[in-house]
């Protein structure tokens, strides 16, 4: 019989989906889930966003440029980035399948097999998935949950530096952890960069979800470092448009956007109807982004609130995108948020939550803690959040 390959055996399983199919067991048997376990917001998209495919002309749906239609290039260009203060050219950005793409171009472009990038831990998880594709060696700096997981001092970014090193990669704000990092903090990891000729690759799918009144700073805007910074997008947070796999790579260097362009046309193009709702999306009036804020701030405060009333439980307030990380008093939070799936019902429903063990490269680390989406209205964190806490009080593997 044919076997696949070792590396598609070796590749690592999603942990924020690895505990789907017991979700799906449950549902079988008519047990309602609550799921704080991904990043898929209830929010409604922008109706221009829909509109923008319901009354399109089309009558042929074919391949657009590889690089994306023009008209989303600009218009991304002149009603996005530049009233950001991010100032590009249309050939500087690139449209992607989503920003899962446009990271995956950019590890491909910096890094040969067998090189080194550098992440803060806890992080997204796909970034490991991401490297192990690209024969990358993931090399993590810690960060710890009783300091918000803010950044440490360089040196422990320094101690980590090789000369297979050749990106730092960062989400900000964090995935799975929301922390916001400030400009203080971006120009000291641009900083290292420089020192070191270093890529820097910004992830800023979540720039929108920002609970402070300092203004975002962007990677972009470390000065004497735009040959060296590449920026990763998307508008599937934004624009609540997950489904539409709309991203983009961005950057100043002219070599990493000719080597971008090419990875582009071997996938041909990026899905036509996702550009469509995009174009229409760059019309979502600022009051959209403002009661998305507000509303992220409510399930925010309520959950990290519920959280911390928990006897053993410990969550930090995050000020940016919509998670956070809790520590449980529990043996280990993959078999808890199993358990929940397979074992405990209230009334017939239960919580689903994403173990954090996988975001960590350390050994040891996260073996504890949770990450908890509060992508849910607050009338459904509350029954969510109280089936958590009956959990723990009769989890078997609770430490006391």
């Amino acid at each position: 019989m044919a076997t696949i390959s070792h590396k598609a055996e070796t590749m690592p399983a999603s942990a924020i989906r690895k505990l789907v199919p017991f979700a799906e067991t449950a549902k079988s048997e008519g047990i309602k889930v609550y799921h704080l376990n991904m990043g898929a917001p209830d929010i409604k998209s922008p109706q221009c966003a829909l509109d923008a495919v319901k009354t399109n002309t089309l009558d042929h749906v074919s391949y657009s440029h590889s690089a994306g239609l023009l008209e989303l290039r600009k218009g991304l260009v002149e009603k996005y980035y530049k009233p950001l203060g991010i100032e590009i050219s249309v050939p500087e950005l690139i449209l992607c399948v989503a920003g899962s793409e446009a990271l995956d171009i950019a590890l491909q472009i910096t890094c040969d097999d067998g090189d080194e990038l550098i992440v803060m831990e806890p992080y997204y998880t796909n970034y490991n998935t991401f490297c192990f594709m690209n024969g990358i060696t993931l090399k993590a700096v810690h960060t710890d949950i009783k300091t918000g997981f803010q950044v440490p001092p360089m040196e422990a970014f320094e101690t980590l530096i090789t000369p297979r090193t050749k990106a730092i990669l960062v989400s900000n704000p964090g995935n799975p952890t929301g922390t916001l990092y400030s400009k203080e903090d971006m120009l000291a990891l641009g900083e290292i960069a420089r020192k070191h000729d270093l890529f820097l690759i910004s992830d800023e799918v979540y720039r929108e979800f920002c609970y402070t009144d300092e203004p975002y700073f962007s990677a972009m805007n470390i000065a004497g470092l735009e040959q060296n910074v590449i920026l990763v997008d998307s508008v599937s947070k934004r624009y609540n448009l997950c489904g539409a796999r709309i991203g983009c790579i961005i950057s100043h260097n002219e070599a990493v956007m000719k080597a971008a362009l090419k990875y582009a046309q071997s996938r041909l193009c990026p899905p036509v109807l996702g550009q469509l709702a995009t174009i229409g999306a760059l019309d979502t009036p600022q009051s959209y982004f403002k009661d998305v804020r507000e509303e992220y701030i409510r399930r925010r405060d309520f959950t990290v609130d519920t959280l911390n009333r928990m006897p053993g439980v410990y969550s930090p307030l995050p000020m940016g995108a919509f998670y956070t990380v809790a520590e449980m008093p529990v043996d280990d939070a993959d078999n808890f948020a199993k358990w929940l799936l397979t074992d405990f019902r209230i009334d017939g429903e239960t919580t689903m939550v994403t173990p954090a063990m996988s975001f960590y490269s350390t050994p040891g680390c996260g073996v504890n803690q949770i990450r908890v989406a509060y992508i849910l209205e607050v009338p459904e964190l509350k029954k969510a959040m109280h089936i958590l806490a009956e959990g723990l009080k009769t989890y078997p593997g609770r430490i006391r």
